[in-house]
């Protein structure tokens, strides 16, 4: 048998070399190395929710070009012809497919069927009114509901407990869309203290688009009568989801902070004679944050992609009440524009909650 060659020795001992340096960077930086996985793993997902969202939306029953067109113009075979034609609906599933992946890599995601544009400027508008209204609902449902649990875990068994999940299971049990409409009949219709629907009132002008966001960009602008007609709109169906994130924060909140208060470490942190604030806050809360921060990630994915019936009685133009109307007329490359949106904002918030993962426990940095 042959001798391998000087080269082929001299190749064998750099690619050792290179795998020596990947493992000692893993092991000097292991925080760095998992969220490259991570972000790798993202990556893959992207592709899969392509596929996914692209073969479940052409398995919808229905003809797009009857739902688009009309029944008179539907008779006509030219026009039809025409209309694939110009949609690609007229070529094999595959390379439909193909086509969409090429075009999603130079930022096209396809024309509406319905506006007649591009669907990622119909998106640009409709995502920041859903991420304004998501939003503000996650961080009061953040603030509410870990404070709700972190008292009813400190009083436990007491009346404030009680009362606490009592509140926090109507909170999951109440259907959104009902409290929606109680809301909007209370506040609006019968007390006149809070306004209509929609982000503004009808004779108030937009500020200037800087973010989407109409109270981050009426602040920028210095437009404060626009920042507040803007905040009143958006308090009541934040405030309507909040309802249902906050009864679940609570529950998870106590029952994370009673599982570490039993803890060995938080015990010895007492007997030492640290003050209850010190052991509350750096023994308890840190390690209790954990699993609300996933449940809080796992619900402001939820809110952003579940919102339709709250943005459709308030009239909110965001991404719930642009895919209802996109599913009802089978408008093709809308439905799978908001498929990936709302793949993206999950795969995003996950990545964040990883991040948070790392900068809360020091265990997720070393491993």
């Amino acid at each position: 048998m042959s001798q391998p060659s000087a080269a082929s020795r001299a190749s064998a001992r750099g690619a050792g070399r290179l795998r020596e340096r990947v493992a000692a960077a893993r092991q000097r930086h292991p925080f760095a190395s998992f969220l490259t996985r991570r972000a790798g793993t993202a990556v893959l997902l992207m592709l899969g929710v392509t596929l996914v969202t692209f073969v479940l939306t052409n398995l919808v029953p229905g003809d797009p070009a009857a739902a688009a067109l009309g029944q008179r113009a539907v008779g006509d075979p030219a026009i039809v012809a025409q209309f694939r034609e110009h949609y690609g609906l007229d070529k094999p599933l595959p390379l439909q497919y193909v086509t969409y992946l090429g075009n999603l890599l130079q930022g096209d995601l396809g024309e509406s069927q319905q506006s007649h544009q591009g669907v990622l400027t119909d998106l640009r508008a409709a995502v920041p009114a859903t991420i304004e209204l998501a939003g503000t609902a996650i961080l009061l449902s953040l603030v509410i509901g870990v404070a709700f649990g972190v008292v009813a875990a400190l009083r436990r068994d007491r009346l404030t407990d009680q009362v606490l999940r009592v509140l926090s299971l109507l909170g999951v049990s109440v259907p959104t869309f009902w409290l929606a409409l109680l809301a909007f009949y209370v506040f609006f219709y019968r007390l006149g203290i809070a306004p209509g629907s929609g982000r503004l009132d009808p004779g108030m002008t937009a500020p200037p688009d800087v973010t989407g966001l109409y109270t981050v960009d009426a602040a920028l602008a210095g437009q404060w009568p626009v920042f507040w007609n803007a905040v009143r709109h958006l308090m009541l169906p934040a405030l309507v989801l909040t309802a249902y994130t906050v009864g679940l924060l609570t529950r998870f909140t106590r029952s994370a902070v009673l599982e570490v208060l039993d803890q060995d470490y938080v015990r010895a942190a007492r007997a030492k004679g640290l003050p209850g604030r010190t052991v509350l806050s750096q023994y308890v809360l840190r390690a209790a944050l954990v699993p609300v921060i996933t449940v809080a990630g796992l619900a402001f994915g939820a809110l952003l992609s579940g919102t339709v019936l709250v943005e459709s009685i308030f009239a909110w133009p965001g991404l719930g009440a642009y895919a209802y109307r996109s599913a009802t007329t089978l408008d093709l490359p809308a439905v799978m524009g908001v498929g990936l949106v709302v793949g993206v904002i999950y795969l995003l918030v996950n990545l964040a909650v990883d991040v948070l993962y790392g900068v809360i426990d020091p265990r997720v940095r070393v491993s």
